[in-house]
């Protein structure tokens, strides 16, 4: 059976206190990061959150340490962001208030 030439996705996460690897672009697709959104879902409390690209054993802080105030949201992309195959996306907040949703298309190589 042939493979999907495109293939859309929707990733949902809860931050972790460590780097997590919320998605990687599976052997033989591309992807591209078509949206990223983090929500602080407490009433009181500004959490920070840092988003980072890792290709290899290189990692790309997107945003690192970026405050999100009690009750508000934040987009973690101003515009689309290409992953290779292999390349993953790492989140982590200082808290598990914090979650994130990233709507990804996968493409075949």
């Amino acid at each position: 059976m042939a493979l999907p030439l495109n293939v859309f996705k929707t990733v949902n996460s809860v931050a972790t206190g460590s780097p997590v690897g919320i998605y990687t672009a599976p052997v033989g697709y591309s992807a591209v990061i078509l949206m990223a959104q983090a929500a602080n879902t407490s009433d009181t409390t500004a959490h920070t959150i840092t988003f980072s690209h890792k290709r290899s054993s290189t990692t790309t802080e997107l945003m690192k340490s970026t405050a999100i105030e009690a009750n508000d949201s934040l987009g973690l992309l101003t515009g689309k962001l290409v992953l290779e195959t292999g390349d993953s996306i790492e989140l982590s907040a200082s808290d598990a208030d914090i979650k994130v949703t990233i709507s990804i298309l996968e493409t075949l190589n």
